[in-house]
């Protein structure tokens, strides 16, 4: 049976054809792909960012610098900004994996502190990374369960903790923690210090429920672990979230990680204008004080301190100068990393 179209509903048809064929045509939005920690940016910032500059932000997480590297130096591609720490920075563009910043496209690069840059920067030129927050490592713990604690490594190796702590697993953190508990550096390049720093480290591992960088703070929140190798940032989070919990936060007296997230672009990044945009966007004063609300690190941002002016009291944030002259900052060792790697295997097949 034959049916008659009326004249209208040819029109509409015809109008709803042509529709599809322009929207199957137009061009879609700019994609940018983010290879990032975990919990880093304060919630809706990105939203904001997809919708002021008209793009899509994809995110992916890595929770090590080890393997981060290990993907980006495997032949991963498509990213567009990645946020590695400074000494795993330099290592990345002295190998060609990522490429120079073009200052004229980040106005807001003169908000960076410039203290941070004369006394702590690897790229104190900022000449392929730009800083985006600094933290410290040391020691949450339950209060409760560990009053009195004190302040030291050694604490790491207590009968109390056994099968209810956990370390970081990253060979630069892990190993120099044990540096700085036997009073060396922790960016020292004697196979000696090292060789007798895993030693201590394979104690600790014999008294700790895992090594783990993410997995810690549910369970420092829930009491499955009482005692954790963590990140100022993170612990400062848990308390924030469960003030039930009673956790607390440590920098040992032998000494301590300092340690800065930096944000590079790779050189074969698909969207490279996005991405200095992107970075722009994160140095914004406004931006950089809702990402240290949000994560409790220290953005090293002048203008953004006026911003956060309850976070300047906290010790965890904003670690007091009697303090900061214990920490460290992990500087690339070029051909010793291979040794401090040797002996991080060793750790682990260790039993």
């Amino acid at each position: 049976m034959k049916i008659k179209l009326s004249f209208t509903f040819l029109v509409a048809g015809a109008a709803l054809i042509l529709s599809l064929l322009f929207n199957g045509c137009a061009p879609s939005k700019p994609e940018l792909r983010v290879y990032n920690w975990v919990d880093y940016f304060d919630e809706g910032l990105i939203e904001e960012f997809e919708d002021q500059y008209g793009c899509t932000v994809i995110m992916d997480y890595f929770d090590s610098n080890e393997s981060m590297y290990a993907k980006i130096k495997a032949g991963a591609t498509g990213y567009d900004v990645i946020f590695p720490t400074s000494y795993q920075a330099i290592l990345m563009y002295e190998e060609g994996l990522i490429g120079e910043i073009d200052h004229s496209k980040i106005p807001n690069i003169g908000n960076i502190d410039p203290v941070y840059l004369e006394t702590a920067a690897i790229d104190k030129e900022l000449e392929y990374s730009v800083p985006y927050m600094i933290g410290t490592t040391g020691i949450g713990y339950s209060s409760t369960a560990l009053p009195d604690l004190e302040e030291s490594w050694a604490v790491l190796a207590l009968p109390e903790v056994n099968n209810r702590s956990t370390l970081l697993n990253d060979v630069r953190e892990t190993i120099g923690a044990a540096l700085a508990y036997l009073g060396y550096s922790i960016n020292s390049t004697s196979e000696a210090e090292i060789a007798e720093a895993a030693e201590v480290v394979i104690g600790w591992k014999r008294n700790i429920a895992k090594f783990e960088n993410e997995q810690y703070k549910p369970g420092l929140a829930s009491g499955e672990f009482i005692l954790a190798h963590g990140y100022s940032g993170d612990v400062a989070q848990i308390v924030d979230e469960n003030p039930e919990a009673a956790i607390e936060f440590m920098l040992p007296k032998e000494g301590f990680v300092v340690w800065c997230d930096d944000m590079v672009i790779p050189v074969d990044a698909p969207n490279v204008e996005l991405a200095h945009t992107f970075i722009n966007f994160m140095l914004e004063p406004e931006v950089a004080a809702r990402n240290m609300e949000y994560n409790y690190y220290k953005a090293p941002n002048v203008p953004a301190y006026e911003l956060v002016l309850d976070l300047l009291e906290d010790p965890m944030v904003f670690v007091p100068d009697e303090l900061a002259t214990k920490g460290e900052i992990i500087r690339p060792l070029g051909e010793v990393n291979a040794i401090y790697n040797k002996y991080w295997d060793q750790i682990k097949a260790a039993q």
